[in-house]
């Protein structure tokens, strides 16, 4: 299962940073990345990193299956395909829901609108709940060490991410309105 995982993890990110940035380019006139703006060394840094390192093991996992470096610990279950095409899809939606307030990163300065409607008003990071739906596929699919360490390195960049950075932020720029948001909506599970 490390080719298709490769191909599908391969495509989701071609399509989930590629594809939408072009996309918000289109539409905006910008990329929506805003890279990592913490100060080097600070924790909001090292959740950049940390999602970084999580892109490149997501693609390692299945070269280094393939090549018979890391050789699997057992037998790779096709429930992993679902989990991956299901939280690829997920992710490109809810992307898509954010509109033009989409961005990768955090400018402190700028001002996007606080998006609360749909999926959005469900939870309050449906992007980041649907990647670590598609990421727990990868070590289904390619059952090894280092899978393993790509999904643990996305589910500690997100909450650094959302905790340390984004909520934050949002609450400074949004103030009641982000909090009422909160109080209605779960982080990254409904009503949780």
């Amino acid at each position: 299962m490390s080719l298709p995982a490769l191909l599908i993890y391969g495509l989701g990110l071609v399509l989930a940073f590629g594809y939408r940035s072009w996309a918000q380019w289109r539409a905006t006139g910008s990329t929506g990345f805003v890279g990592i703006r913490e100060p080097v060394l600070s924790l909001g840094w090292w959740g950049g990193m940390l999602f970084v390192l999580s892109i490149a093991l997501t693609v390692a996992a299945p070269v280094l299956e393939l090549a018979g470096i890391t050789p699997a610990a057992r037998e790779p279950m096709a429930v992993g395909l679902l989990f991956a095409v299901a939280g690829l899809i997920l992710t490109l939606a809810a992307q898509h829901a954010m509109g033009a307030s989409w961005r990768v990163g955090v400018d402190a300065d700028e001002r996007t609108d606080l998006v609360t409607t749909g999926v959005f008003g469900l939870v309050r990071n449906p992007i980041f709940t649907a990647m670590v739906v598609a990421l727990i596929g990868l070590p289904l699919l390619v059952p090894t060490w280092v899978s393993l360490a790509a999904l643990l390195s996305l589910v500690v960049a997100v909450e650094i991410q959302v905790r340390v950075v984004e909520e934050p932020y949002l609450a400074r720029v949004h103030g009641a309105a982000f909090t009422a948001y909160m109080a209605r909506t779960g982080r990254f599970v409904p009503k949780f």
